[in-house]
């Protein structure tokens, strides 16, 4: 009998690398080996995809609503320091913006109930000195 240094088939030997890599193999080696299933990753990519892009909508949305209410701050503001007034505007009072006939715009501590001027809004100047729309 001639010997041979070929291993048995039911154990996996890499005859390049001289080693045992039976744990390696991305498949089953043999009958008795538990069986290899790919996980199907699609449905949680899917479930990630759908729940990330539900978040950035909603992200989104809150930010496009909270620069809608800068916004209109802004030009409140912007309409009231553009106005005439000859007083200094006390912090907490309650302020009433009104147009005159040639389109300039005042404001007055006259509510628009006592007058009969062309009513605009009235403002609420707060403590970070920002005029409020009431």
């Amino acid at each position: 009998m001639v010997a041979t240094n070929k291993k048995p088939d039911n154990v996996v030997f890499n005859t390049e690398t001289q080693k045992y890599d039976a744990a390696l193999k991305p498949y089953a080696i043999s009958t008795g080996s538990p069986v290899i299933t790919t996980l199907d990753t699609v449905a949680w990519k899917n479930r990630s995809i759908h729940k990330i892009n539900s978040k950035v909508e909603a992200k989104y949305l809150e930010l496009k609503v909270e620069y809608k209410k800068m916004m209109e701050e802004f030009e409140y503001n912007k309409l009231i320091f553009d106005a005439t007034f000859t007083f200094e505007p006390i912090i907490g009072k309650i302020y009433h913006l009104y147009k005159r006939k040639n389109g300039d715009s005042f404001l007055s501590i006259i509510a628009p109930e006592e007058c009969n001027f062309n009513f605009l809004g009235s403002f609420y100047l707060n403590a970070e000195q920002i005029w409020k729309k009431i």
